[in-house]
């Protein structure tokens, strides 16, 4: 589960209302994004040839009040009107995201949601198809693709998405098919510098990457909606995601996958958590992907800023191994506190984190619950690689149930402590 930075109003309200109280107001707009949903998944159903729509969940991240569209197995939703209204437990983390809550599987979702019509239900039907997902054959896997934060992964996941983003734009089919010929060209080269890389990447791609294809096709978008929407997720992506590792996905299955729904409607109902993307892609258009790739994606990277985008690149890749002698030095070589783990459950950004091979990955922000409480970070953590453990800084305060470090804070439950070795390391102990 992850949580993704939303921007925008909630349904439309001004910046200045107290947006998620419970009002009258602001349950007659959840109703409305509820019927909203309905709608447009109703209308789409032909999309995996059945209705998305299920049980739904707002939640207000700074007041943990939510509101759903059907009530909980259990009696905690109060009903107001057509919605029903509650509060999230501390225990779960708010993301966008599905769960098993109170009988029910969930789509969750958080609020603000984004001001225009279109884009709320693109998230809102990204959520719902994640519920879906088992129904239609999915188990969701969510690998790290830390090779997205090299150099070079870096450079040929751009030159692909600029060549995706010229196919879209294209207005013969010949041109379309040209760029896509040289898209496919990048992917493939990334593939033969990082093996291995295909399957990572696949995995992410049939989990998220097909659940934004999925928000975007709900939408119902025109074709001059569907080129401005991508040009304008291309163009956040670049400028405003520090990391490609888990993010990438977002842009690359929605175009694909929208171009293969011009030429074979309906492609993506042959799917399931064992297709491989990049040759259904191959197939549907045709491609033959020259045998020397290499020799093939440097040619074509002159046709879009190969140079510029590799010197930028570059520039980045220095800065970001500085880093990462930082977070290194923090979290591997100094003193720091361990937490590990017993019962998991997380919520982070994934725009903007930091792999260290061989040790995991740093996330700045995150909220970890676990049967020993909460941390709550906000300047940075190392997740390890096998997610068995989170390690922050060294604690500043304590008291017996709350304590904190630079950029964290953990709230233990009663019958766990911080306990210091002799090396100055901090590690949980359940006591006695």
């Amino acid at each position: 589960m992850k949580t993704f930075l939303m921007a925008g109003l909630l349904l439309g309200c001004t910046a200045g209302e107290a947006l998620c109280q419970q009002s009258d107001t602001v349950i007659t707009l959840a109703q409305r994004t509820f019927q909203d949903a309905a709608t447009a998944t109703k209308k789409q159903q032909r999309l995996w040839g059945t209705d998305l729509y299920g049980p739904m969940l707002l939640v207000n991240t700074s007041t943990r009040e939510l509101y759903a569209n059907m009530p909980d197995s259990s009696g905690l939703l109060q009903k107001q009107g057509a919605v029903y209204i509650g509060k999230l437990p501390s225990r779960i983390n708010i993301a966008n995201t599905s769960l098993h809550w109170e009988g029910r599987h969930w789509a969750m979702v958080q609020l603000p949601l984004p001001a225009e019509q279109d884009d709320r239900i693109n998230l809102i039907a990204h959520e719902l198809f994640h519920r879906s997902q088992p129904a239609l054959h999915f188990h969701p896997t969510d690998p790290t693709n830390n090779h997205l934060d090299k150099k070079d992964g870096r450079i040929y996941l751009r030159l692909e998405l600029a060549a995706l983003q010229q196919a879209i734009a294209a207005t013969s089919a010949a041109t379309r098919q040209q760029h896509l010929l040289h898209a496919l060209t990048f992917r493939r080269y990334r593939y033969e510098l990082y093996p291995g890389a295909d399957t990572t990447e696949n995995a992410l791609e049939l989990n998220e990457g097909v659940a934004e294809f999925t928000g975007m096709m709900v939408c119902n978008r025109d074709k001059a909606a569907a080129v401005k929407h991508f040009n304008k997720n291309l163009y956040d992506f670049l400028h405003y995601y520090p990391t490609f590792v888990r993010s990438f996905a977002y842009q690359t299955i929605p175009i694909y996958g929208y171009l293969m729904s011009q030429v074979k409607p309906g492609w993506n109902r042959q799917l399931n958590s064992r297709s491989q993307l990049t040759s259904l892609i191959i197939k549907t258009f045709g491609i033959t992907v020259p045998a020397d790739v290499k020799s093939a994606a440097t040619s074509y990277a002159q046709g879009y800023n190969g140079d510029a985008v590799t010197q930028e690149e570059t520039v980045r890749e220095k800065k970001i191994q500085e880093q990462i002698v930082a977070y290194t030095q923090l979290f591997i070589h100094q003193p720091h506190t361990e937490l590990r783990f017993e019962k998991m459950n997380i919520s982070f950004n994934p725009s903007n984190i930091v792999p260290i091979d061989g040790y995991g990955t740093v996330y700045p922000t995150m909220r970890i619950s676990d049967k020993w409480g909460i941390l709550t970070v906000t300047e940075g953590a190392l997740m390890s690689k096998d997610w068995d453990k989170v390690i922050v800084g060294l604690p500043d305060t304590f008291t017996d149930l709350l304590i904190t470090g630079k950029g964290w804070k953990l709230e233990l439950n009663k019958g766990y402590r911080l306990e210091k070795d002799a090396a100055g390391n901090y590690a949980l102990k359940k006591q006695q």
